[in-house]
């Protein structure tokens, strides 16, 4: 990879930062065997086909193909430099690389970095301004109000805009940027007249983490009359709602290791919870839960607990949360919070102890809650409703997986209306056939809603390749994991493999060698520029080799190489032989092409 940083450098970060680490910050991995396996980040998927292995430092999805080292991850990840890359992995591991730090520029070298960079030195400023300022009192002590801490205060860097008007314009041009791309950033308005305004004057600010803990956004909250009340930063290619979840990074360790998240609706709700002592809590930013969302809790943890307002809007976006998420193959909790109540009043009326043991801890089940949830639709006093009831949640337990979790749901609802468990048992099945019905269509004919669905061919019998191919194959995947065979490929056959991109990598292979390295996949992945490459190398490297080649493997792969490099050229002499033959003598010709037709078939096999 074209870098700044000497290769000595690159491999010490490397080495530093195991691969299991870096992945499992963004996948929830679990061990099977001699490799790590959980939903890949890069395309959507219910069953895990994202490998990571440590031995080799090395991960693959067997489903998109994206593989590679903890470089190429990250870069694929936050659409990262290779040079931020390696300054974000060095501060991982703590490391101090001098290298980076001499070409770290003040002025930023594009417009994206100068729109991150402020939103750093803002939230700065605007924790300072509420901590340390005339300006700030009135707004710390309406957050102490809220019940807030100084200590979470400091701990979500919430700050306050002063309702100077061009005080923040000010600041900001006198750090060296520009106003206009500030408005561009959604941090400063303008009246048209040459003047500008900071966008969030007179509010409570809350600042917007990526899930590495650089704010890239703001979340205004009105602390006076003025409208709106809440007041987000503006889309862009930095921030995007529909892909980010508040508090993640803070959380995410949490997450982990609890294997649980718990959604909420709000900021203050998740600073609320957290004070509270539950640490795994996120939120989404204004906007309804949207499926990358649940993607990316599904890549973390199996469970999802949604502790939204208990009035009727959030009951129905806990509805709606529950089927995104369960479509991402999430277990579903819902908190049991009383009607009209929200977390953070809950906290602030009854305490955090019973928020803890009487809120989260005894949280209902998905099935529970919809059974009450669908009974607002239905007048149970009338005989028609209570059918139409009785058919919905029918509708509902045939969804479920478990089979003791659809037989207890079925007898509470035949005890509830005092009806035929038989009956229900009948009508239950029925519904069932209809959800396997249209999960068979969907699996045959592919989804067509979702951009990362993709419609495979159904029953396609896989042809196996060429004899010579799986010869290159096997014996490229060996030189990757041992120097000694590579030095004999080098020695009888060098690069001329049948594939050109083969034929790259080894001559890159045999280069890396030559400078003193081991048989590092990972390692070698740094060397080579092009992502197909790098892709190839991680795929051969993912092959099942543990077992030991024997010299007369070596010399088998090797013969099936050169046997096929001579037929080709044999062939294509015997080619050109028949175009002469045909215009002269066509049997003759017939028997030539004949001989052809066997030449490539003792090839291929």
């Amino acid at each position: 990879m074209t870098n700044h940083v000497s290769d000595e450098i690159i491999e010490s970060i490397r080495q530093a930062n195991d691969v299991v680490d870096v992945v499992g910050d963004y996948v929830q991995l679990k061990k099977q065997g001699r490799n790590y396996f959980g939903l890949c980040p890069f395309h959507s998927e219910n069953t895990p086909s994202f490998s990571v292995n440590q031995d080799k430092q090395i991960y693959h999805c067997f489903g998109c193909g994206k593989g590679g080292n903890i470089f190429t991850f990250i870069m694929e990840m936050e659409g990262f430099t290779f040079q931020q890359t390696l300054h974000y992995l060095a501060e991982k591991s703590g490391q101090i690389v001098p290298d980076l730090k001499q070409s770290d520029h003040k002025t930023p070298s594009s417009e994206e970095q100068a729109i991150l960079e402020a939103h750093q030195w803002l939230t700065k400023l605007y924790h300072h301004l509420l901590r340390h300022t005339k300006d700030g009192k009135q707004a710390l002590a309406y957050l102490h109000d809220r019940g807030f801490s100084d200590e979470v205060i400091n701990l979500f860097q919430i700050g306050f805009s002063p309702l100077s008007r061009d005080f923040v314009a000010q600041f900001l041009e006198k750090k060296g940027f520009h106003k206009q791309v500030m408005v561009n950033a959604g941090l400063l308005t303008t009246n048209g007249n040459g003047e500008y305004f900071d966008r969030f004057q007179g509010r409570v600010i809350f600042p917007i983490r990526n899930p590495i803990g650089k704010t890239i956004g703001f979340g205004g909250r009105t602390i006076t009359d003025q409208e709106p009340k809440y007041l987000n930063s503006p889309e862009s290619s930095l921030f995007r709602k529909s892909n980010l979840l508040y508090n993640f990074d803070i959380a995410r360790s949490e997450i982990r290791k609890k294997g649980e998240a718990i959604l909420f609706e709000g900021y203050a709700d998740v600073i609320a919870a957290h004070q509270a002592g539950v640490l795994n809590g996120v939120a989404s930013l204004g906007t309804s839960l949207t499926e990358t969302h649940a993607s990316l809790l599904r890549r973390y943890v199996d469970t999802v607990l949604v502790c939204y307002d208990a009035d009727n809007a959030g009951l129905s976006a806990t509805y709606k949360a529950i089927k995104l998420l369960k479509k991402v193959g999430c277990t579903i909790k819902v908190a049991a919070l009383p009607y009209k109540y929200d977390p953070d009043q809950f906290i602030q009326e009854f305490g955090e102890v019973k928020f803890r043991t009487q809120v989260i801890e005894v949280a209902n089940t998905e099935m529970s809650f919809i059974m009450k949830f669908l009974k607002k639709d239905f007048n149970l006093n009338l005989e028609g409703d209570r059918l139409h009831y009785v058919e919905k949640v029918i509708e509902e337990i045939a969804l479920l997986h478990s089979s003791v979790e659809r037989d207890y749901y079925l007898r509470e609802l035949a005890d509830e209306f005092k009806l035929s468990y038989d009956a229900l048992t009948q009508e239950l099945m029925s519904q069932m056939r209809n959800v396997q019905k249209n999960d068979d269509n969907q699996q045959r004919f592919g989804n067509t809603k979702g951009g990362n669905q993709q419609n495979y061919p159904v029953n396609k019998k896989k042809q196996l390749p060429p004899a010579y191919k799986n010869a290159e194959r096997q014996l490229l995947a060996y030189m990757l994991q041992n120097v000694n065979i590579a030095e004999k490929v080098k020695e009888t056959i060098g690069s001329k493999f049948n594939s050109e991109q083969y034929q790259i990598i080894a001559t890159h292979l045999y280069g890396f060698y030559e400078e003193g390295n081991g048989a590092d996949s990972s390692h070698f992945i740094t060397y080579l520029n092009d992502a197909d490459l790098q892709q190839t190398v991680v795929e051969l490297s993912m092959l099942d080799n543990s077992w030991e080649m024997t010299e007369k493997e070596l010399e088998d792969y090797i013969h099936i190489i050169q046997s096929h490099q001579v037929n080709r050229v044999k062939i294509t002499e015997m080619q050109q032989k028949m175009k002469q033959l045909e215009k002269t003598d066509p049997q003759e010709a017939a028997k030539v092409a004949m001989e052809i037709i066997k030449i490539k078939q003792q090839s291929k096999n």
